[in-house]
């Protein structure tokens, strides 16, 4: 039997013996219906089939896929208060200034994308690499928002990059 063979074995073994548990745990912590608890237990396979071959040797597979179940429910949230966010921004604005379905699409996905590149980094760091980016500031005029030196708004630009590229 191939690795390949084996690794679909181990993963069916896995979702077999613990998927009710998962959905039962999912429906506790979500307080939903069991459609939306279920939608995230499949998540939470699908996640696991995409890191690799075969899942690792688990001596505790429920605090696992627990792991990987409370990421996806913490993004899934992330990005409805993100959404959210930009629709009340949205809402502000004149209606001959909305964009069309296929650009609010793409500007979603450009602000998902900024969070989960930036998540981690501190509120100074992120707000200095969007004035940065998104502003055009030169480091001067960020080090005066923000009421730090120069040298600190450099020392944040250079974290954010780097922060940038690790999630790249």
């Amino acid at each position: 039997m191939s690795s390949a063979d084996l690794a679909v074995l181990s993963h069916e073994g896995l979702y077999r013996e613990h998927r009710s548990w998962l959905t039962d745990w999912l429906r506790r912590r979500l307080g939903t219906c069991s459609d939306r608890a279920v939608d995230f237990m499949h998540d939470t396979f699908v996640r696991l089939l995409q890191g690799g071959d075969q899942p690792p040797a688990l001596s505790q597979p429920r605090a696992y896929l627990a792991t990987i179940a409370r990421g996806l429910v913490v993004d899934h949230f992330r990005r409805q208060d993100l959404e959210r966010s930009y629709l009340e921004a949205l809402a502000a604005l004149p209606e001959a200034m909305h964009p069309s379905p296929e650009e609010h699409a793409v500007l979603m996905e450009t602000l998902l994308t900024l969070d989960r590149l930036l998540h981690g980094l501190g509120p100074k760091v992120r707000e200095a690499f969007l004035l940065a980016q998104l502003e055009g500031w030169d480091h001067a005029q960020i080090a005066q928002h923000l009421g730090v030196s120069v040298s600190s708004v450099k020392k944040y630009m250079h974290k954010a990059v780097v922060q940038c590229l690790m999630q790249l």
